[in-house]
């Protein structure tokens, strides 16, 4: 699978179309914000979402963990949306296929079950954030912007950004959100929702185009829009 190739505080890092990061120095992925069980949620409901886009996720994550074969996977929060219910039963059968791999989650907004339930399932659980070497991984964006010993990787955002090219055509593609001491890492999730992020100095929009990343800069981006 290809990807774009960063480096962030003196390692190598490589930003996956799939809405992951992969760390092949400690054999890693870091993913943020799935909402697995939330497609099942809102037809409990009573609204008709297909049963095919929940599936679609699950299908990702074990192309992803089967073509990396990582010792570590970690989840920046909202790994399962709701309550508990039949769902959850996906994601035991997930962590038992994958026992080489060890299951981190640091817990989201929306991960409302009991600890002992993410605990029994296999996944080692971390209430606000964990130190993972030179990085801090966490749920939720820094409220202040400013320099922290540890550069943080966190989710909650749902990031994308807007493109506007010629004819007024415009494209709203997810990203990877990336400041100068953090970056919020895409909705990995089908069923999430993107939210639109704009760009300033010192920042860049990672897009993720169907099987690539590209970076776009904030003269790239006002550059384009003047086009439009």
């Amino acid at each position: 699978m290809a990807g774009l190739s960063i480096n962030l505080r003196g390692e190598h890092l490589i930003l996956l179309p799939l809405r992951a990061v992969y760390w092949p120095g400690q054999s890693c992925l870091f993913i943020a914000d799935l909402h697995l069980g939330k497609a099942r949620h809102f037809r409990k409901e009573g609204i008709g979402v297909p049963e095919a886009i929940g599936e679609e996720d699950y299908s990702k994550l074990y192309d992803l963990l089967k073509e990396y074969s990582v010792d570590d996977i970690y989840f920046l929060g909202d790994l399962f949306h709701s309550e508990h219910n039949k769902e959850w039963e996906k994601v035991e059968e997930m962590v038992q296929y994958f026992s080489r791999t060890t299951f981190h989650l640091i817990l989201g907004n929306h991960d409302i079950l009991k600890k002992s339930l993410y605990q029994k399932a296999g996944l080692e659980v971390y209430d606000q954030y964990l130190d993972l070497g030179p990085f801090k991984l966490t749920h939720e964006p820094p409220e202040v912007e400013v320099e922290n010993e540890k550069f943080i990787f966190c989710g909650h955002i749902h990031p994308g950004i807007g493109i506007k090219g010629k004819g007024r055509q415009h494209v709203r593609l997810p990203c990877f959100y990336s400041h100068n001491y953090y970056m919020i890492l895409p909705a990995y999730g089908t069923f999430t929702g993107v939210k639109t992020l704009t760009l300033s100095e010192g920042n860049i929009a990672y897009a993720i185009l169907k099987d690539k990343v590209i970076p776009i800069k904030e003269n790239y981006s006002k550059r384009k829009n003047a086009r439009g």
